[in-house]
């Protein structure tokens, strides 16, 4: 409420509440009623002959409970914000309050991430406890695009296999979060040529072992390795250090049908990992990291 650009929109919200609310109690008070036992006006609606509405007053616990209503709302204006700039007599903001909670949860946490920290992230993934918290931790700042199981989708990867765009090491995956990654495939449409990407596309098919038109890939491997061995290396396992995926395992971040290597060819695929280091600090990521590890370690041993 602070930041009204004038003291119209101030008193346009204290004026009308107030008339509103004070409005209601002489309201109340003309509709509390005073019929006498016996005594019965009805509205002068007749059906059926003699069935008629009568005009009775409220009852007496109805109309309580409006005032009662009506009392805790100004108490509750005095007290808390909500008139205007009025900030209410005991100061009270959800800015405020976050930083209170903030501030209890540094002072609980901070210490029991510092202990985490000082553990090597290998032996850490074994430690129960930690790994809880570091579930915690992916739940609220990872789930929303590596997904609740980790197992990723479409343009996002999947945490819990073998497979790493930028190596699946301790220190490669805490690097990751830390700074987060900038993919980028470019379009080779315009180098390649419509056919070009066909005969590309056939011979990455084929690189991981599957039905391929064969004349088509070995004119595209001449290809393959013009413009994309750069990247994918002239065997097409991938670049961890360039973020370039392996083509020869059946492991497609952004689906390996035909139709979706084509595209990928075609338009590119760029992706982003935000940096986390400013957001959760070193301790926390250390922790994050090595329950990200220990999933892929499930894997590993299943």
């Amino acid at each position: 409420m602070a930041d009204f650009v004038s003291d119209f929109w101030h008193w346009f919200i204290i004026i009308p509440t107030l008339i509103g609310i004070f409005a209601l109690f002489p309201f109340i008070y003309m509709n509390r009623g005073s019929k006498k036992a016996g005594e019965a006006e009805t509205t002068g609606h007749v059906w059926d002959e003699d069935l008629k509405e009568y005009n009775n007053p409220l009852p007496g616990w109805w109309l309580n409970m409006f005032v009662i209503t009506l009392v805790f709302g100004i108490i509750y204006l005095i007290l808390y914000p909500g008139l205007g700039r009025f900030e209410g007599l005991l100061q009270w903001s959800s800015l405020q309050q976050y930083k209170d909670q903030l501030q209890v949860a540094e002072e609980t946490y901070t210490p029991r991430f510092k202990q985490y920290a000082a553990v090597d992230i290998q032996t850490l993934a074994k430690d129960d406890a930690a790994i809880k918290s570091g579930e915690r931790l992916y739940a609220n700042y990872c789930s929303v695009c590596h997904g609740s199981d980790a197992r990723g989708a479409k343009g996002y990867p999947n945490l819990r296999d073998q497979d790493w765009l930028y190596g699946g090491e301790p220190e490669q995956i805490k690097s990751s979060i830390l700074n987060g990654r900038q993919a980028a495939m470019p379009a080779w449409e315009a180098v390649l040529g419509e056919s070009g990407v066909l005969d590309v596309t056939e011979y990455v098919l084929s690189l991981s072992g599957r039905d391929h038109d064969q004349p088509a890939a070995a004119r595209g491997k001449t290809q393959f390795e013009a413009v994309c061995a750069a990247c994918h290396q002239a065997d097409g396992t991938g670049n961890p250090a360039l973020g370039a995926p392996n083509l020869t395992n059946r492991i497609w971040l952004y689906g390996g049908s035909r139709k979706s290597i084509i595209e990928s060819i075609t338009i590119g695929r760029n992706g982003v990992m935000p940096a986390h280091r400013e957001f959760l600090g070193e301790d926390r990521v250390h922790v994050l990291t090595a329950y990200i590890y220990s999933l892929s370690q499930e894997y590993e041993n299943e």
